[in-house]
């Protein structure tokens, strides 16, 4: 008997715009059985904007998982398979905030949910934020508004953030850049 958990099927249940639904049959050591959820996701990126004051540029937005508006970082996902989290996290930068940066530096990568999804986001920190125009996609509603730090870790430590995303680089961010 071997001593490895093992895959023995995936079955598509599901295929959307940005994910797909499976179902895996797995095999245990002592010979049991399981049918495990996976969701495959192909990637995205996300940045911490810093403007030249120190405070970080949010968006709010509508979410219709949790049918009402968040506060994020600026993030989105990749466009192709081969796009990169930088290019991306330069890309949704400008898209979303109106901003961009020929600074971007690796700040983090994280993995939302990894008990049934695939999901990675690569984050990075801009700084010497240089005025471009925002260019929403489609059906794409987002308010731009910077925050102080500290004004950020109160909406974290309150609950009014709870993106995982979003909390994990800005505590991330503050522990690199600002201690």
């Amino acid at each position: 008997m071997s001593d490895e958990i093992k895959r023995t099927g995936r079955k598509l249940i599901y295929k959307g715009a940005i994910l797909s639904v499976y179902k895996d049959y797995i095999e245990f050591p002592n010979g049991g059985t399981a049918e495990w959820d996976f969701i495959q996701h192909d990637g995205a990126a996300a940045v911490v904007p810093v403007m030249e004051d120190g405070r970080i540029l949010m968006v709010q937005q509508y979410r219709n998982a949790l049918d009402r508006k968040t506060l994020e970082i600026p993030a989105g996902k990749l466009d192709t398979s081969d796009e990169s989290g930088l290019e991306c996290s330069r890309r949704e930068l400008e898209e979303e905030t109106g901003y961009r940066s020929e600074k971007l530096e690796w700040l983090l990568t994280l993995r939302t949910t990894v008990a049934f999804c695939n999901e990675k986001i690569e984050i990075y920190v801009a700084k010497d934020l240089i005025p471009a125009s925002q260019k929403l996609d489609e059906g794409e509603y987002v308010e731009v508004k910077a925050y102080t730090i500290d004004e950020l870790k109160e909406m974290i430590f309150t609950g009014r953030i709870e993106d995982s995303k979003t909390v994990a680089a800005l505590l991330a961010y503050e522990s690199k850049y600002l201690k």
